[in-house]
């Protein structure tokens, strides 16, 4: 039996293994591929340029120079508009000094003009008084109201800010909190105890720098200026007295003002001298309002005013009496 004849039998060959992720293949190309070719093309463009360009810290110091070269600019431009605008503001200063000075020396001579008319209605009244038959006593009362000069024995006093007087204060120390401050400035109050303490000494007339003090003064303070009837003192302040001058002396220093001024001199350093002298002058004051005035009657008038109030006297005792 003829058989067919007979194939070697086919050897299948095995099987290659499947891949895990083979069904996540977009998975596996996001992780191949993280980076876009966009963003590595411009990373490796920054590569180049980073390699090929300037060194950091050169191009620090590039950078720091340039903004001292700008800061440089601003300054030099800065002082080439000052130093030309330095001749006008000094010119405009320059100007307003001689301006001040120019209206001050108008005031000084007005002032002066004021006083000689002021000297001379005073010498006119005295006359007039003297002609309608003027006594001693009417002398007596213009020498004591201020409304004419005055000399003769008394005392100087002098009183000065402290070497290192300063303005303001800090509001913690007696003076200042009973209206002063602790600065080393004389004040106000401070004049106005010292002129007291020599009217109550016994003095007959008395004078701050050149002003006449009279039953109408007022000393007041303007900031840190000291005026006396309006008109503004500087320091040292020279106070003039006419009276006894060794017991006016005396009687002052003892007195409580007296004591009140060495206060100030041990505990504020103010400075304070007296001294005796043999002829001090006092001025006149700048003005003299009389505000209410009555006529002395003569001799004559008095006595015949006298009988007329007698006479209705006896007429009411009469009245009375009967």
């Amino acid at each position: 039996m003829c058989g067919m004849p007979q194939q070697p039998p086919v050897r299948s060959s095995a099987a290659r293994p499947r891949r895990p992720d083979a069904s996540m293949s977009l998975i596996t190309n996001v992780m191949d591929h993280s980076l876009d070719d966009g963003y590595a093309e411009a990373a490796a463009r920054k590569k180049s340029w980073g390699e090929g360009g300037l060194p950091k810290t050169l191009r620090a110091k590039l950078g720091l120079a340039g903004g001292l070269v700008l800061a440089a600019l601003v300054v030099t431009v800065g002082a080439a508009q000052a130093r030309v605008a330095a001749p006008v503001v000094a010119k405009e200063h320059q100007e307003l000094i001689d301006r001040v000075d120019k209206e001050t020396a108008d005031a000084d001579k007005l002032q002066s003009g004021v006083d000689k008319l002021r000297d001379d209605v005073s010498a006119r009244q005295r006359a007039a008084l003297r002609s309608s038959g003027g006594s001693a006593e009417a002398d007596l009362v213009g020498m004591l109201s201020g409304a004419t000069e005055v000399h003769g024995p008394g005392i100087k006093l002098v009183v000065n800010d402290a070497k290192e007087a300063s303005t303001g204060g800090d509001g913690t120390n007696p003076r200042e909190t009973a209206g002063f401050s602790d600065t080393g400035r004389v004040r106000d109050r401070d004049l106005q105890r010292v002129a007291n303490g020599l009217w109550a000494s016994g003095a007959e007339a008395v004078s701050v720098n050149g002003q006449r003090l009279t039953a109408l003064s007022a000393i007041r303070a303007a900031g840190d200026a000291i005026l006396v009837d309006n008109r503004p003192l500087v320091p040292p302040y020279t106070v003039l007295a006419v009276g006894n001058g060794p017991r006016l002396s005396s009687d002052f220093q003892n007195s409580g003002d007296g004591l009140y001024l060495h206060a100030l001199e041990q505990n504020y350093g103010i400075r304070a001298t007296i001294s005796t002298e043999h002829d001090v002058r006092l001025p006149a004051a700048p003005s003299v309002i009389v505000r209410t005035a009555q006529p002395v009657p003569d001799s004559a008038d008095a006595k015949n005013s006298k009988n007329a109030k007698s006479s209705k006297n006896t007429e009411k005792t009469e009245k009375g009496t009967s």
